[in-house]
Order: structure tokens, then C-alpha cells, then sequence
């Protein structure tokens, strides 16, 4: 059976035999369209298939095709399609040859159709690795038309790892095995997609045992693949994000028990008694406590005693220096960030809170946090609830805070550089940390205690403090308390020739410029008055502050060069009314 169909798609001829199947006359059929004469199913294939593929092709092969006869019969064909060209390569008509389907080959067509629905991922390939058919499931996945992957070899859609890994006669000699599952390959869509499978298979032998078809079942497993990496990769950050949290901890608690000469509070003055005592009575309780007292009396030492003596102790203490933060940086270092929140936060960071969970916070110099950022901090000091900067998801923290200034907090309430809420809510138990001048012989423990340390670190041997010596540490005012009694010892076992303490020496730099020469004519076993003690010390002070062209903060500034903090020197300063010329 077959027809000749011209440029406008319409039958030019009809031969008898399709005539006669069908039982229309020539003139029924010439002239018009194939659609007319086939199931409503088929002309969708031949508008919406068939014709698109034989205008890019020329051919059509085995593409079944469903006809009416007059007396409305149904009669399945396969077709088989070619355009014919003249010389000159001008169209002159489109042949058909139609073959009716018999029962066999019908059975054959039905499983055909129903492999190509299946929805799976199957294809079938023969023993070179040919593609023979295709479902259209399989189809979809890779975005490609039937007409463009059979035939061609299946290593075509193979990504270029894939495609090496079987190429010179390898895909053949796989093949040639028979059976296998759970291979992983990896293909690549139409669009350039890349997609991970997982391909298991069943082969067909001819008559010679040797594999001529095989059928390939393949699983998508792509975002299977990528939640895992993705999941390995988070899994991966939480380890080290944890690691580097437990090795934070044990930093900030060394970095706080060495900066507190290892947890050890030196006297028995009734001031420093009075203190204990209301340091013991609170460590016990989750009360906020508020430390006030000058530069250097000692305040973080004291905060390390309330959390060893509180239920606490077992948990992390974490220290925040709250004048060194810029301004910016505050709620990123408080609460921490995301990944992405801001310009440079290249990785997720854990904040101070969450950091100090189950512990102590003790936030240094709380006076220097901004006004702004102080509603922020009263929100989880009253809640125990923060939300990370970047982050939409509210966490909780158990966190007991221990709080420490050298200001005078209602005073900057009152010009409005303090939150007056937040002031009450830190200074819920508010103690006292007295100065060094009113500590008494407490001065000279800790001066005893600091030279054995001093000796120790240095690699010295012990050196003894004399009485006259000590007599003179106990007169001094000690406007820097006890970070400028450390020091003092420090330098002195530095500058101390014979493994005799020289005081003197150390002294100097501190202000008493004419103190070693007086000793040295015969007064440093007297006393000096606190007038003379403020003016070598006055005297001192002028003198670095000349030496760094009067710079002092910063390196090479008179703070560094006393051994002082900014803030301390900059108060001497006022106290003695320094004015620069």
C-alpha cells in the first residue's frame, strides 16, 4: 500500500491496493489531506510528529499510523516516508509505503507503546552501545526528541569523565558482560544540565550466547546527591564550628585566668574582707552583678571569683572588652552572624552569648557600649533570646552577666549616654572594688607576691622585697592600683642587677625621677610624703609625654611607655591638670 503526497500535502496518488483496503474510489482520496483518512490520534501525530520530523530528516521509518476505512473500520499501518528531490534539488513529492500490522507484529507495536509510557528511565541499547529505543519518560529527563538520540551511542549523552572511562572499546567490552546494577554515571541533558544516576541493567543473547540488546533502567539520584554533599558539608562546618567553639573556650578561660594571675585574690585588709564577703554572698545566686572601681583595682579578678563560687563554675567564663569593639561590630560580636550578613562575613560566627551559654559573661568596661546597640542588650539580658545579625531564627542562652566600670554610670545617665533600664538590670548586686591606696599592707603581699612571680617567669632567682622598700610601695598612692603595682615589681626585676631588687630603678619610670638620686645621698630609708610621691610622679609623667611629642595612646605612646592603660593616663593627666604647650 502506498501514496505519493505533494508540496501542499495533499495525495498526488493512491495505489489500488490501499483503495481497496480502505474501500474508497482514487477520486474519494485525491486531493486531499492523510488526516482525513486516519484515527483523530494519528492526525495529532502526524501534525504535531511526524511532519516536523520528516522536514528535518527526509525520512520517516515504522511510525505507526491508524486509518478509517469508508465503513469505519480500524486499520493500523507502520509507515515508512521519503522526499524525493529532482536534480536540481526541488521537491517533487513525499512517498508512503504503509504495511498493515498483523497480529504479531500488532502485539509487538502494543508492547512497544506501552515501553516508551512506562514512567521510568529505561533505554535499550544494542551490543555496540547503540541506542535502539528510548522511554518517554527517559526522553523528558534529558530534553531531547526520540528522533535525536536513536541510533546515535549512548556514550554521546555520557559526561567527558563517563565518556573516557569507556571509550576505546571499553562501552563494548561492559556491554559484552551482561547484567549489572547500581552503577553510577553521569549524563548531561540537551540544556547542559548535569545529572547523576544510578543505572542497573538486563541483556538480551542471540542464538551464539552474545549480549545484542541490553535494557538499562536508570535512577535520577541528582538532588539526592547534592542534599547529601550539602548535608556532609554542614555536618562538616557544625564539627569544626564546634571544635573552634570549644577551642575559644578553653582561650578565653586562659586568657582570663592568666590575666588574673590565675584566680588568686592577695590580702586580708578590711576593705578587701568587706568585699569578699559580698562576693560570696552573691556567687551563689544568678543576680547580675555590677563591679565598680578605678582603673586596675583588680575587677576581672574579681569576676573570675564570683563564677568559680557559683554553679557556674563548670561552664565557660567569657570576658568582652566592651571599649574595644568598634561601634559597627558590636551585635555581630554579641550575637554573631551569618554567612553573607554583611561585607566580610565570609563564614558563620558564634557570638559572646552563645559563646558564654551555661556560664558567665563578663562584659569589661560596660560603660563604652553605644546608646544604640544598649536596647539590644537589655532585650536578652530580660528574655534570654537573640537572634543572630542576618538571621531570622530566635536562640536562647542561659547566661549569668557580670558587669565592670571605672565610670560613674548615673552620671551618664543622666546626660543621656546610658539606658537607665539597662542600668538597673546590670547593677541588680553592686560591689565595690577598693582602690589600692586603701588596701593597707595588702600592698605589700601583692608586692611579694607579683616579685616571686616576676622571679620565676624571668628565670631569676628569688629576690627578697626589703622593709624600707615595702615601707615605700605602702606610702605610694597608686593611682594605677594594682596593674601599676605589677608592673612596677615586673621592671624592677628586669632592671635589678646582682639579683638585688633596685625599686629605685623601677620607680623612675613611674615619676619619682629624683628618687634614686635622693636615695642615693642618704634618704631612701625615709618615708616620702604623698606630696612629694605626686610631684615626681607629675614630674615623671610630663617628661614621656615629651619623650612621644605628647602622643598618648597608640604605639610608642606614653601609656605604652608608662606600662598604663589610655584611659588611666589620660585621667592622671586631668587629676594633675597637664596642659600641653
Amino acid at each position: 500500500m502506498a501514496t505519493s503526497i505533494g508540496q501542499d500535502g495533499v495525495y498526488l496518488d493512491v495505489n489500488d491496493a490501499l483503495l481497496e483496503r480502505l474501500g474508497y474510489t482514487r477520486d474519494e482520496m485525491l486531493g486531499r489531506r492523510p488526516v482525513d483518512f486516519v484515527t483523530p490520534e494519528s492526525a495529532r501525530r502526524i501534525e504535531k510528529e511526524f511532519l516536523p520530523a520528516l522536514r528535518r530528516t527526509g525520512r520517516l521509518e515504522n511510525k505507526p499510523v491508524a486509518f478509517v476505512t469508508k465503513s469505519g473500520d480500524s486499520v493500523e499501518c507502520l509507515v515508512n516516508s521519503l522526499v524525493e528531490y529532482d536534480p536540481d534539488g526541488e521537491f517533487l513529492r513525499t512517498v508512503a509505503m504503509y504495511t498493515e500490522i498483523s497480529d504479531q507484529a500488532r502485539a509487538n507495536f502494543k508492547y512497544r507503546e506501552l515501553y516508551r509510557s512506562t514512567p521510568a528511565m529505561l533505554h535499550t541499547v544494542d551490543g555496540n552501545g547503540n541506542i535502539v529505543t528510548v522511554t518517554d519518560h527517559w526522553l523528558q529527563k534529558l530534553g531531547y526528541e526520540r528522533e535525536d538520540v536513536v541510533g546515535r551511542p549512548i556514550s554521546d549523552f555520557f559526561t567527558d569523565n563517563d565518556r573516557e572511562a569507556l571509550s576505546g572499546g571499553r562501552l563494548q567490552e561492559f556491554i559484552s558482560q551482561g547484567e549489572f546494577n547500581n552503577e553510577e554515571r553521569q549524563v548531561v541533558t540537551k540544556s547542559g544540565r548535569v545529572l547523576d544516576l544510578i543505572v542497573s541493567a538486563i541483556s538480551h543473547r542471540d542464538a551464539e550466547g552474545s549480549v545484542d540488546r541490553m535494557l538499562i533502567a536508570s535512577k535520577d539520584v541528582t538532588e539526592r546527591n547534592r542534599t547529601e554533599r550539602k548535608l556532609r558539608v554542614t555536618l562538616a562546618e557544625n564539627a569544626r564550628l564546634r571544635e573552634e567553639l570549644e577551642h575559644e573556650r578553653d582561650y578565653l578561660r586562659e586568657e582570663v585566668n592568666v590575666a588574673m594571675n590565675f584566680g588568686r585574690i592577695v590580702g586580708s585588709s578590711p576593705v578587701l574582707t568587706q568585699m569578699l564577703a559580698r562576693v560570696e554572698a552573691v556567687a551563689e545566686t544568678p543576680a547580675s552583678v555590677l563591679l565598680q572601681g578605678e582603673s586596675g583595682v583588680g575587677k576581672e579578678l574579681v569576676a573570675h571569683a564570683i563564677h568559680a563560687r557559683s554553679p557556674r563554675a563548670e561552664g565557660p567564663l567569657v570576658k568582652v572588652n566592651c571599649a574595644s569593639i568598634p561601634k559597627e561590630l558590636f551585635e555581630s560580636e554579641f550575637f554573631g552572624h551569618v554567612k553573607g550578613a554583611f561585607t566580610g562575613a565570609h563564614r558563620d560566627r558564634v557570638g559572646r552569648f552563645q559563646l558564654a551559654d551555661g556560664g558567665t559573661l563578663f562584659l569589661d568596661e560596660v560603660s563604652e557600649i553605644p546608646l544604640e546597640q544598649q536596647g539590644k542588650l537589655l532585650r536578652v539580658l530580660q528574655e534570654g533570646e537573640f537572634e543572630r545579625v542576618g538571621d531570622d531564627f530566635t536562640k536562647s542562652v542561659d547566661v549569668r552577666v557580670v558587669a565592670a566600670t571605672n565610670r560613674n554610670l548615673e552620671k551618664l545617665i543622666f546626660a543621656g549616654e546610658f539606658r537607665e533600664d539597662l542600668f538597673y538590670r546590670l547593677s541588680v548586686f553592686p560591689i565595690e572594688v577598693p582602690p589600692l591606696r586603701k588596701r593597707g599592707d595588702d600592698i605589700i603581699k601583692l608586692a611579694q607576691h607579683f616579685l616571686e612571680k616576676a622571679c620565676n617567669d624571668f628565670g631569676r632567682p628569688l629576690m627578697k622585697l626589703s622593709r624600707t622598700q615595702g615601707g615605700m610601695l605602702r606610702d605610694y598612692n597608686w593611682p594605677g592600683n594594682v596593674r601599676e603595682l605589677k608592673n612596677v615589681i615586673e621592671r624592677a626585676v628586669i632592671l635589678s642587677p646582682h639579683n638585688v631588687l633596685r625599686l629605685d630603678l623601677s620607680m623612675s619610670n613611674l615619676g619619682a625621677d629624683n628618687m634614686s638620686a635622693e636615695v642615693e645621698h642618704g634618704r631612701g630609708d625615709q618615708v616620702l610624703t604623698e606630696t612629694e610621691m605626686r610631684r615626681f610622679q607629675k614630674k615623671n609623667l610630663v617628661a614621656a609625654l615629651k619623650q612621644t611629642s605628647w602622643r598618648v595612646s597608640g604605639p610608642d605612646g606614653a601609656a605604652e611607655m608608662l606600662g598604663v592603660k589610655a584611659t588611666t593616663l589620660a585621667d592622671r593627666i586631668r587629676s594633675f591638670g597637664i596642659r600641653r604647650p
